[in-house]
């Protein structure tokens, strides 16, 4: 866990949004910033200058301190806390600005009012960030209405001194604001990793590419894709007894693992439809091998089972059913994205595993076709399938099912 972790965790509240939690990170780092920013060249100006504001300064920066500890251990404090430091920033600025004789010394210490409006759009929010705004710039009407209507209280400040001093202030808001700035690109970085993430795991790294690129309707015609349905049995009964969070728990497991397998073998995982598994091959992007990655696959999935028990106890069974032809495949939705696939092919491959046997891997003839001589099946008499009649299927080997 690196510092700013540490901090989001100290100042952050449980129900806080990301927003918020940035926001209360960036206002603790604001607060120990200027402290600092302010209080070495207050130090400075103490030292060097017995008749400035060193010791006011120097006070000023110790009371940011404190805040940024108030913060620190009472989270809850942080809106009065920003609040409070807004408006005390704007008077202890001011009272500064007269202190050095105003315009007229050619000490510009205003430029730290430039602080409350940025800081509180980033700190508290767009809101409030335009009632600082307002406030900045009544404080500013107000400063230049007593500039032009008063007498020359102190004069000029002397020339190195002034340097000195305006290149202090020059130097201290465009630290701060930099910081700021600096901050606020990793954050934006970060949710966009994260966003970006997300997305991959709902969509195939170059659909995603796609739809960033030019929002709108995805579809693809592909000639020869692999497709396995993948199905627990008897699993309603199984999770009948147990509770709702064990279910899921449970597929979730048992899912997660399959997950592995699948990016092992270069795969495309279509979906999950309650206790069912959908995987498919040769898509977004074509490979000449799709047959054999579903296969390997699937005997890996069999494989991976073996020993493991379900919520009754009893061994988890599958049954597996493999296709191979034409689809379509694209990206439907508004809201919440999801990328499917349609067409004969894949209505085959789902009758495979609902008209499959337990434990066994279920083909059509042109998924046998395509891996003759390198694995070996069984035929089974024809079967009736929804949709297309009588079929004859074929069954994988029992000893390729323990991948061997």
């Amino acid at each position: 866990m690196n510092i700013l972790d540490r901090i989001e965790e100290h100042v952050s509240l449980p129900g806080d949004t990301e927003t918020q939690r940035s926001r209360k990170v960036l206002g603790f780092l604001f607060l120990v910033a200027v402290a600092l920013v302010a209080g070495v060249p207050a130090l400075w100006v103490w030292t060097t200058n017995p008749d400035g504001n060193g010791p006011q300064a120097f006070a000023a920066s110790l009371v940011l301190a404190g805040l940024a500890a108030l913060v620190w251990f009472m989270p809850r404090s942080y809106n009065v806390v920003i609040g409070a430091t807004a408006l005390g920033l704007l008077l202890f600025v001011v009272a500064d600005h007269f202190f050095w004789g105003g315009y007229r010394s050619g000490v510009y210490n205003l430029v730290w009012t430039l602080l409350v409006p940025i800081g509180a759009v980033l700190l508290m929010g767009p809101r409030l960030g335009l009632v600082a705004l307002v406030a900045f710039l009544g404080t500013l009407g107000i400063v230049s209405w007593l500039e032009l209507s008063r007498e020359v209280v102190h004069p000029p400040t002397e020339f190195p001194l002034m340097v000195a001093l305006n290149a202090g202030n020059m130097a201290g808001v465009g630290v701060l604001i930099t910081l700021a700035s600096l901050y606020l690109l990793r954050q934006i970085e970060r949710y966009r990793v994260q966003a970006n993430n997300l997305l991959l795991n709902v969509l195939p790294g170059s659909i995603a590419t796609q739809l960033k690129r030019s929002p709108g309707t995805i579809a693809d015609d592909y000639d020869e894709v692999t497709v396995l349905f993948a199905d627990i049995v008897d699993f309603t009964q199984m999770s009948a007894a147990a509770h709702p969070v064990e279910v899921v728990n449970f597929l979730n497991e048992v899912f997660s693992s399959f997950d592995v397998l699948a990016e092992r073998h270069g795969l495309e995982k279509i979906k999950t439809i309650g206790d069912a598994y959908m995987v498919a091959a040769g898509l977004p992007e074509p490979r000449g091998d799709h047959t054999e990655a579903i296969v390997a696959f699937a005997i890996d999935m069999l494989a991976s089972l073996e020993g493991v028990t379900g919520l009754d106890g009893s061994p988890i069974r599958l049954r597996v059913g493999v296709n191979t032809g034409p689809v379509v495949a694209g990206v439907i939705g508004r809201q919440k994205f999801i990328y499917d696939i349609w067409g004969d092919a894949v209505n085959v491959a789902s009758r495979m595993e609902s008209n499959g046997l337990v434990n066994q891997i279920q083909v059509t003839e042109a998924v046998k076709k395509k891996l003759d001589g390198r694995y070996a099946f069984d035929a089974r008499d024809p079967i009736p399938i929804k949709g297309k009649g009588m079929m004859t299927t074929y069954l994988l080997q029992p000893q390729f099912t323990r991948g061997s």
